[in-house]
């Protein structure tokens, strides 16, 4: 016997689940080339082990005058993932692709507030350990929070905070 739609929850639930998965990831990406290019003209490129990476400060977008906002709101963080023909074939570039977004899914939390974020990975990314990519790429989200506060002047949030391990002495 087959219950209906309203009076069955599991299926509702996991179907906001999901809405609600994808509707962070989408709204977290940068899609215009506009975008990269202003993303690229106001930062630098820093370096990992597997990962190049831009991160620049978002323009504020102004309210929509409600009571309700303040007159500029911050605006959501957005991340974007290039990867060129440099990198191999249409199937290894859209694999590297496919692994990036998903260990940036599971740590999208830590996207730097008001900010872009551009990810540029290397050929190696292909054979990583998907482990290792994954904490590769928490920790670049926690240097860019890092940079992101250092840029615009307000303190890390305590969830993105970690404590560096002391340098040895030489």
């Amino acid at each position: 016997m087959n219950t209906p739609p309203s009076l069955d929850p599991r299926p509702a639930r996991q179907q906001t689940q999901r809405q609600s998965s994808t509707q962070s990831w989408t709204g977290a990406r940068l899609r215009k080339h506009a975008d990269y290019q202003r993303a690229y003209a106001a930062s630098r490129k820093r370096q990992s082990a597997s990962i190049s990476w831009f991160l620049a400060a978002q323009p504020p977008v102004a309210a929509d005058r409600s009571p309700d906002c303040p007159a500029v709101c911050m605006a959501t963080p957005r991340v974007g993932l290039t990867a060129g023909k440099v990198l191999g074939k249409a199937h290894e570039r859209n694999r590297i692709k496919r692994r990036m977004r998903e260990a940036l899914r599971r740590h999208l939390e830590l996207l730097p507030q008001g900010c872009d974020l551009i990810l540029h990975p290397r050929r190696i990314v292909l054979t990583l350990e998907f482990a290792k990519l994954e904490a590769e790429i928490e920790r670049i989200l926690l240097q860019a929070n890092a940079e992101a506060a250092r840029i615009s002047d307000r303190p890390i949030p305590s969830h993105t905070r970690q404590i560096a391990p002391a340098k040895p002495s030489l």
